[in-house]
């Protein structure tokens, strides 16, 4: 019987940016109908292989066929033309157009005269009911949740039937439901012959849903396996080429003095009655599904939304927080789950970013730039940045590298409060480790952190509590050994058990 012809076909794939060689004569056959993992740390060359297959990116040498053909991708244009469409890990949509716009953007359906915005709208429901969302087609972007842009861009990639589809970090911001709904789809389309690239730092996820898988460090190829003959642990030691210890550090000891306390702060219509107190020493989680309000409290506690009602107090004294600065004046930082939306400047180089907040330490009537550089070159070392110098753009770090950053720019504001709104999105497992051992330094100095988050094995590992939220309310506590999984789910649902009536304590007697 005639062996099937790869679909994919990379030979020998390098990739140099300013001289610096990001990938080394990567070599691989990627088969008809597989799921093939793409496994490796921040910066082992994941999303740039990938953006070379799909066209972003030129290789630097090397070959690619498609189908036994060898072609030139030197566009998105050509890769879309050979049946190759990419979900990206970072957003690539309007904010200002809505859903079917975006879907259809630069391949818009024409009728006889004017484009014919009923066929689009009518596909992109199709293609929406599909996801089993209840997104509309006339949405507006902008005023879409992250999970949400999340499905538009899997829309988006799935409206010209490719043949090849390359997934970078798509569930990072989907609910458990969302991402059952998206694996169902994926063995749908497995089963009619579409080949799925499919990069994550889950490594169950990989276990669960991918044939082969490939490992990438340092931009090179370190092995390709069968799914079925390795386990999560061989993962996780090939991609950093070491073994890993203990993931979560050991909890900090809460210190007995209140650093932050929220009584009774509501949005009309998205929050209500938020009431919780974090005291020095202590990470406090927030779980819940997509839409429980808990972005929206972060925001109205750093003055980005308008809160209707609701006192805050900062190190016991009441303040007023009316925008970021006066919540950076009381010592608050806010990482969004939206690093590239909200946090950074992509074209910005890292002293750039690092001091965007807190510049004004840096200014006596012009920028000190010596001062700028130095600072960002302290970060660098804290935090292991990898980049090729202190003057490349943040386009041009991995993702993991980008929060590091992201970190470092709000750390220079010197915060006693910090905010992590899904700290570990779209990073890899040492990079996560790194952050957690940081959050554990940050608590042992006395900052008090909040960490809002999707992944429960990151909430179990690093929360001393953990308030889940639901609807815009919190609906129940747990603490200690209660929070679990289980108990995390039951309360996001909305259900109750034995196990979770703890109910959230009132300031007086968390004090006791």
């Amino acid at each position: 019987m005639k062996q099937a012809e790869p679909i994919l076909s990379l030979e020998k794939i390098s990739k140099h940016f300013s001289g610096v060689p990001v990938l080394d004569g990567i070599s691989a056959q990627i088969m008809p109908g597989e799921v093939m993992g793409i496994l490796g740390e921040n910066g082992a060359g994941k999303s740039t292989l990938l953006k070379i297959i799909s066209g972003i990116y030129q290789s630097s040498g090397g070959r690619i066929s498609v189908a036994g053909k060898q072609v030139k991708i030197n566009s998105p244009s050509d890769a879309k033309a050979l049946g190759i469409a990419m979900i990206p890990q970072e957003f690539n949509l309007i904010a200002s157009l809505n859903v079917f716009e975006n879907i259809f953007l630069g391949q818009e359906l024409k009728g006889p005269i004017l484009l014919n915005k009923k066929a689009m709208r009518q596909r992109t429901q199709e293609l929406l009911s599909l996801l089993e969302t209840e997104l509309s087609a006339d949405a507006l972007i902008e005023q879409l949740s992250v999970a949400e842009k999340q499905m538009v861009e899997i829309a988006k990639a799935l409206v010209n039937d490719a043949r090849l589809l390359i997934m970078d970090e798509p569930t990072t911001v989907l609910t458990s439901q969302e991402v059952t709904v998206l694996f169902k789809l994926i063995e749908k389309l497995k089963a009619q012959g579409v080949t799925i690239l499919f990069i994550s730092h889950k490594l169950k996820e990989v276990k669960q849903l991918c044939d082969r898988l490939m490992i990438l460090r340092d931009g090179s190829l370190i092995t390709i396996e069968q799914v079925s003959e390795i386990n999560e642990q061989d993962m996780a030691r090939k991609m950093v080429g070491r073994e890993l210890n203990q993931v979560f550090p050991l909890r900090s000891e809460i210190q007995s003095q209140q650093a932050l306390e929220i009584q009774q702060l509501s949005i009309k219509g998205l929050l209500h009655d938020i009431s919780f107190s974090v005291r020095r020493g202590e990470v406090l989680g927030f779980a819940g599904l997509v839409g429980s309000g808990r972005t929206e409290m972060a925001e109205a506690i750093m003055g980005l939304r308008r809160r209707h009602s609701g006192k805050i107090w900062v190190q016991q004294q009441m303040v007023s927080i009316h925008n970021i600065k006066d919540a950076l004046k009381h010592g608050l930082a806010y990482l969004s789950e939206d690093r590239q939306g909200c946090g950074l400047t992509m074209n910005f180089n890292l002293p750039e970013n690092i001091s965007l907040i807190s510049l004004s330490q840096y200014c006596k009537g012009l920028i000190n730039h010596r001062k700028t550089h130095q600072t960002a070159e302290h970060y660098v070392k804290r935090f292991d940045i990898k980049a090729a110098s202190l003057n490349s753009e943040l386009l041009y770090l991995s993702g993991g590298n980008q929060q590091k950053v992201y970190l470092a720019k709000w750390m220079d504001t010197q915060p006693q409060i910090l905010i992590l709104d899904e700290p570990t999105r779209g990073v890899d497992v040492n990079t996560k480790k790194e952050i957690y051992h940081f959050v554990q330094n940050l608590t042992e100095q006395g900052l008090a952190v909040v960490v809002i988050s999707s992944d429960m094995e990151e909430l179990i590992g690093l929360a001393h509590r953990v308030l889940v939220m639901r609807e815009g309310r919190i609906q129940g506590e747990l603490k200690a050994h209660q929070i679990n999984e289980q108990q995390i789910m039951f309360l996001a649902a909305g259900l109750t058990s034995q196990a979770t009536t703890t109910t959230l304590q009132r300031q007086e007697s968390e004090h006791e």
